[in-house]
Formats: C-alpha cells, structure tokens, sequence
C-alpha cells in the first residue's frame, strides 16, 4: 500500500508531464487573489501612463497564454476588462509597427526596437516625458534578491 507521500508524488509528477500543474497553481493564485480582494476599498484611479503600460503588460500575457495572470493584473489595476484599441496604443505610444503581423504584442517590438538601437541613440520614438515622478529614489537600483515564497496547497507550493 503507497503512503501518502508517495500519492503525493506520483499525482505532482503526472500533473507535471501533462503540463497541469502550472495552470493549476495559477488558477488557484487567481481565486485565491479574487477572494481576498476588498471590492468595497475604492481603487486608485489610473494615470495615462499606468493604462498604457497595463495594456502592454496585457497583450503580452494574453499573447503569452498567461489568462490567470492577465485576469489578476485586469482585477488588481482596475484597467478596463475590454481591452484599448491596438491603433490607439499606438499612436499614445508615438510608436509604429515596423511588422504586419498585428497579433504580435507590441511589447516585443519595443523591445526590439531597444536590442537594436546604440547608446548614443538619444531619440526613441518610444519614450515621451512621464508626468508620474518615481515614488522611490533607489527605483533604477538593482532589486535585493529575495527569497521566492509561495502558498501552501494540499502540500504543494504554488
């Protein structure tokens, strides 16, 4: 007879090989995140910036098939649930699509964009002035390493 360690093991380990286990965390993190979260505390509203950025982080997660973490970001930030416009990011963004693919995010071309471009390179179609001041000095400072915690789940950490 297996103990239960061993069920255990064998359930995480064929979970695993079925590619589950991650959607399963991830889904359990969203509800457990949608739980707790105190709909009667008003949420900050959203700058120009914030909504833009949002949107980018959303197009990636979504593009990325990260629904869990794009449906925690949506419930966390307060951005629309109906995603912005692509043409209307763009042009916020001062930015153009050097790809005809339009199902690429546009974070990815950014990011090319950067991968590309020379220190030198002072003018970024990319970057306007930010009207939002950097609410920590030490924000461009290299990020301590911390310890990844995670929840406990029926004896998974998720």
């Amino acid at each position: 007879m297996a103990t239960v360690a061993e069920l255990k093991a064998v359930l995480k380990d064929t979970l695993e090989k079925r590619g589950v286990l991650g959607h399963l965390k991830a889904r359990i993190r969203a509800e457990v995140f949608n739980a707790l979260d105190d709909e009667s505390e008003p949420r900050p509203s959203l700058s120009h910036e914030n909504l833009l950025i949002n949107e980018l982080i959303r197009e990636y997660l979504e593009f990325n098939k990260y629904k869990y973490t794009a449906s925690v970001l949506i419930s966390e930030s307060g951005q629309p649930v109906v995603p912005l416009d692509r043409q209307f990011l763009i042009r916020e963004l001062n930015a153009f699509e050097e790809s005809k693919d339009d199902t690429i995010p546009l974070l990815y071309g950014i990011l090319a964009h950067f991968l590309r471009g020379t220190k030198d390179d002072l003018q970024n179609p990319f970057l306007r002035g930010s009207s939002l001041q950097p609410p920590n000095p030490n924000l461009g400072e290299q990020p301590s390493r911390r310890k990844q915690r995670g929840m406990n789940f029926l004896g998974f950490t998720i």
